[in-house]
């Protein structure tokens, strides 16, 4: 299993660290499966951390796991702030903010919100097997002729 972890201070400027580490780390990995998607999700829960999850002096950590066998790329951002998360139902037209999760929905395939002592972690899931973790299948071996 493939784990990389950053920890980031509150400041809006750590989102783009954040989804800069994540393509360095993916590109590490090989892996290249939906890297787009990855990074927007990994953004739009950084920014959410920053702006509802992580209280002034305090940080978020970004965790990046990826499961070789399966090819299943997870992505947590842990904070300290208390607080239910959910994704709203739609966003309107106009509004300037609530479409994160509403993307993070439409992207991933699977999130959720675990509880950790303090705070939370959201999480997204993304399946999908690049070249690198993919085995190429065994060749039959050859028959032999007598």
């Amino acid at each position: 299993m493939n784990v990389e972890s950053r920890f980031y201070l509150r400041d809006r400027r750590n989102v783009r660290l954040a989804r800069e580490f994540t393509h360095e780390t993916l590109t590490t990995w090989s892996w290249t499966d939906r890297t787009d998607d990855v990074q927007l999700c990994v953004s739009e829960l950084a920014t959410n951390a920053v702006l509802h999850g992580v209280p002034p002096g305090r940080g978020f950590a970004l965790h990046l796991c990826l499961h070789p066998t399966d090819g299943v790329l997870r992505v947590e951002i842990h904070d300290s702030g208390p607080g239910e998360i959910r994704a709203p139902d739609h966003a309107p037209p106009d509004a300037e903010h609530g479409r994160g999760l509403l993307l993070v929905t439409a992207l991933a395939d699977k999130w959720g919100v675990g509880e950790r002592a303090p705070g939370k972690f959201v999480w997204c899931e993304f399946y999908g097997c690049s070249a690198a973790c993919r085995a190429p299948a065994p060749l039959a071996p050859a028959p032999t002729w007598s």
